[in-house]
C-alpha cells in the first residue's frame, strides 16, 4: 500500500516503520480499515503513521494535512513525559503527534526513545495472568 503514496511521503514512512519495528518489535502491524496507514498494537493501539495524502475525514483539507507533513502518532500520548513538547495534542485528550516533512526532521534518538516510552506504557495494559 505504501507504493500507492507520493515519493515523499513513502521515503517518511518507511524510515518511520523501521523505526517502530526495530524499537516495539513485539508489536504487530495493521493495516487500519484497509488505508495506506499502518497501526501498532500489542496490548493495546501503540502508535501509527499516517500520510498526509491519506485524508483523516472525508472532507479533510489536503493542503492543510500537507502542509504538516507525516504523522506519527502516539495513541496513549497523554500518558507519556513528552518533557520536551515534541508531541502534540491539538486538542485530542489521548492521542499525541509528531509530524515531519522530509528525512531530516526525524531525530532518530528523540523517536527512538518515544517508542520505548509508549512500548513501556503500553506493557502496563497486558493482562494480569491468574494464578491458580
Amino acid at each position: 500500500m505504501i507504493a500507492t503514496l507520493p515519493r515523499d511521503e513513502q521515503v517518511l514512512v518507511k524510515r518511520l516503520r523501521a523505526l517502530v519495528t526495530e524499537c516495539i518489535p513485539q508489536a504487530t502491524e495493521k493495516a487500519y480499515d484497509g488505508q495506506v496507514m499502518p497501526f501498532y498494537t500489542r496490548n493495546r493501539l501503540i502508535c501509527f503513521i499516517w500520510p498526509p495524502s491519506m485524508a483523516w475525514e472525508p472532507n479533510a483539507n489536503f493542503e492543510k494535512q500537507k502542509a504538516k507533513g507525516v504523522a506519527l502518532g502516539f495513541n496513549q500520548g497523554s500518558l507519556m513525559a513528552n518533557e520536551d513538547g515534541v508531541l502534540l495534542a491539538e486538542g485530542r485528550k489521548q492521542v499525541y503527534m509528531m509530524y515531519f516533512k522530509k528525512l531530516d526532521d526525524i531525530d532518530e534518538h528523540q523517536v527512538r526513545a518515544l517508542l520505548f516510552e509508549a512500548a513501556m506504557i503500553d506493557g502496563q495494559f497486558a493482562k494480569k495472568k491468574k494464578r491458580k
